[in-house]
């Protein structure tokens, strides 16, 4: 069984950045699509970042499109999470998770359907 562990998350004020990382075990990483999401209090989940595992395309959620990058570093078995020029509106609680195969990673992350496995999460707070 494919498990997650989500990093790096914390207070930070507007403007700054922050990276999530989040590490898999278990099974290998290349097996899986991976994908960010965040909940912030009374509101839904939104689906934020995704890469493929099978060509490496990715997907950003226009809200974080231009500040927000994906990457994957197969060594360590983790996918990152660079946020820059963070805004409040960024607070939530972000969460990593895993589908099987190679589904297309837009419609995997914008409809957040499908995965198999999630993190545990972390906290992202952006405040001055």
């Amino acid at each position: 069984q494919l498990q997650l562990v989500e990093s790096g998350g914390g207070l930070v004020q507007p403007g700054g950045s922050l990276t999530l990382s989040c590490t898999t075990s278990g099974f290998p990483l290349d097996y899986y699509a991976i994908g960010w999401f965040r909940q912030a209090p009374g509101k839904e989940r939104e689906g934020v970042s995704g890469i493929s595992n099978s060509d490496g395309s990715t997907y950003y959620a226009d809200s974080v499109k231009g500040r927000f990058t994906i990457s994957t570093d197969y060594a360590k078995n983790t996918v990152n999470l660079q946020m820059n020029s963070l805004k409040p509106e960024d607070t939530a609680v972000y969460y990593c998770a895993a589908a099987r195969g190679s589904p297309n990673i837009e419609v995997l992350i914008s409809l957040g359907n499908g995965l198999d496995y999630w993190g545990q999460g972390t906290q992202v707070t952006v405040s001055s």
